[in-house]
């Protein structure tokens, strides 16, 4: 079974997608494989439909849920069926002790092969292999197709795991751009940057790496805005200053010439905690 969750829901069985129409089992399908090969509890799934107010048939509800799920399973495994084949839609989706479990006995699950990715990237910039984690964290985030599961009705449980794997994303996508810019990329990521400062206003990493690729592009007064609007929005919308290590890229930005070589050594300066250094 190969499942996909990094964009719209994907579930196949034999390449055959058994993800259902109805909101409720897309849902609870949607957690199972968010713990794909683990035992997610029924008190979880019932949390997950109706939040702190379950129906007096939320069991019952839930077995339905369950048994259409069997049904998609077990049309995919007839299609698929070859010679040797053993496996039914009941060892696919278990019913385990408190719970059920969706086995992908091998298959592909995405967000485990982002997480594979990824941490090969952040240990090649450990390494200080700054080509090698720009290639492997491109590879990471390749894998996605949108924000996770756009087309799931999201309750507790799924939205919270939502978050934690846009959160991933962001990490790889801060470090991916991080080893361009030390590998002196600062042109090619400009219209990257503009774009993903306008999506994430308030985020401090983006916006000191578009003030340090358009400094090092030649465009000192366009850096230097881009942290003023930053420091507009942070003190309208929550009261703080930007942080220290922001504050002291744009004094470095201030006092530097205004020319800056958009190809200068890519250890010269990294992200906003690093200090540029003045010609």
């Amino acid at each position: 079974m190969d499942v996909e969750v990094l964009g719209t829901l994907s579930v196949r069985e034999h390449g055959v997608p058994v993800v259902p129409t109805a909101p409720k089992p897309r849902q609870v399908l949607a957690l199972l494989a968010l713990n794909a090969d683990q035992v997610v509890p029924v008190s979880a799934l019932i949390d997950e439909l109706w939040g702190e107010r379950p129906p007096r048939s939320a069991r019952t509800t839930l077995q339905t849920y369950v048994l259409q799920l069997r049904e998609l399973i077990a049309q995919a495994l007839a299609h698929g069926a070859g010679a040797g084949e053993r496996c039914t839609a009941k060892d696919v989706l278990a019913t385990v002790p408190g719970g059920y479990r969706l086995h992908t006995r091998g298959g592909h699950v995405d967000y485990r092969e982002f997480d594979q990715r990824a941490g090969a990237g952040y240990r090649a910039m450990d390494a200080e292999d700054y080509t090698g984690a720009a290639r492997r964290l491109a590879d990471a985030l390749g894998l996605w197709n949108g924000h996770a599961l756009t087309d799931i009705q999201a309750g507790l449980l799924i939205d919270t795991e939502i978050k934690r794997l846009e959160e991933a994303r962001l990490c790889a996508l801060d470090q991916r751009i991080e080893a361009d810019l030390r590998l002196g990329r600062h042109r090619e990521l400009l219209s990257e940057l503009t774009v993903l400062v306008s999506q994430y206003r308030m985020h401090e990493s983006l916006h000191g790496q578009f003030m340090l690729a358009l400094h090092r592009s030649g465009r000192r007064g366009e850096a230097l805005n881009v942290y003023q609007r930053l420091r507009s929005t942070l003190v309208s919308e929550l009261g703080l200053e930007p942080s220290a290590a922001l504050s002291r890229l744009q004094r470095s930005i201030l006092v530097a010439r205004p020319e800056a070589p958009a190809g200068a050594a890519p250890g010269a300066a990294g992200g906003a905690g690093t200090r540029l250094v003045t010609r």
